[in-house]
């Protein structure tokens, strides 16, 4: 038995997975014009238009029609079942899509809500590729435990890309000082949310290893993924302190740029850190 794994654009996964897994593209709409991100749009493109502020930039998800066509196909090559894992359902209709089309395929395909974006979706993902030769009960039991045991931490330059897409929720509470300082956001359940705030760059950064670190606990192995828009420097910044900071403990690192969805709501200069513990509960550092 063989299940087929899908996903879409937001997952961030690097270049080696990409053969793996099948991935929906989302849009990016620029001045009207929709473009799939990674097809016909990428993310230093959406970051260079993020900076022409007279640009209007929204995002749309892929229609059922999409993900039914994918899964059809999929099952015609002869894949047993299929795991389609998504973007949180919290910051986007993505997931609503796909249980769409899904409800179509009754008994082949299992839709699975990660929680998060990026690699907080991308870990997910890879759990889900790893078990794919098991039953398909078995393949969405494994994406889910994934997302039980992986955090989101981000730092952006300002909200205002968040606040103009809707996607802050709670951290709105952070909008008044946003001029100030460089919040720190957790995606908790789903949803961003505030977590710290800081005053600098560089002591964002250093929040966000410090933080990272909390999210490994005490397990023997974690997988870290360090995400960036246009800002290699600080993505380089952060991995190169995890590195340090978790030694031996350390499975694997990813560094990728963001996809050009995320790009749009958040905006250049974004930097994040995944932290995903295998087999593992959710634990939240405080």
């Amino acid at each position: 038995m063989t299940i087929a794994v899908v996903t879409d654009s937001t997952a961030g996964l690097p270049p080696d997975f990409a053969a793996d897994v099948r991935i929906v593209p989302l849009s990016v709409v620029v001045d009207g014009h929709p473009a799939r991100e990674g097809v016909e749009i990428s993310s230093a493109e959406v970051a260079a238009a993020l900076r022409n502020r007279r640009v209007a930039m929204t995002t749309s998800r892929p229609a059922p029609a999409e993900f039914e066509a994918v899964y059809r196909e999929l099952l015609d090559a002869g894949a047993d079942g299929v795991v389609s894992v998504h973007l949180s359902s919290a910051l986007s209709g993505t997931y609503e899509s796909a249980v769409l089309a899904a409800a179509h395929l009754p008994g082949l395909v299992e839709v699975v809500d990660s929680r998060s974006t990026a690699m907080g979706l991308g870990f997910p993902v890879l759990a889900a590729v790893a078990a794919r030769d098991k039953d398909l009960p078995d393949v969405r039991a494994a994406a889910h435990a994934a997302v039980a045991g992986t955090d989101t931490y981000f730092v952006v330059d300002t909200l205002d890309h968040l606040r103009r897409g809707g996607r802050i929720g709670a951290a709105s509470a952070l909008l008044g000082t946003a001029l100030s300082v460089k919040p720190i956001l957790h995606v908790v359940d789903g949803a961003i949310v505030p977590c710290d705030r800081v005053r600098t760059t560089s002591r964002a950064l250093d929040r966000l290893v410090e933080l990272a670190v909390a999210a490994a606990a005490d397990e023997p192995e974690v997988q870290v993924a360090v995400h960036h828009l246009d800002t290699p420097e600080r993505a380089a910044v952060i991995a190169d302190a995890v590195r340090a900071k978790l030694g031996d403990r350390l499975g694997a690192l990813y560094v990728t740029e963001v996809s050009g969805v995320i790009a749009a709501h958040v905006g250049p200069g974004v930097a994040g850190v995944v932290v995903h513990r295998p087999g593992a509960q959710a634990k939240r550092p405080g």
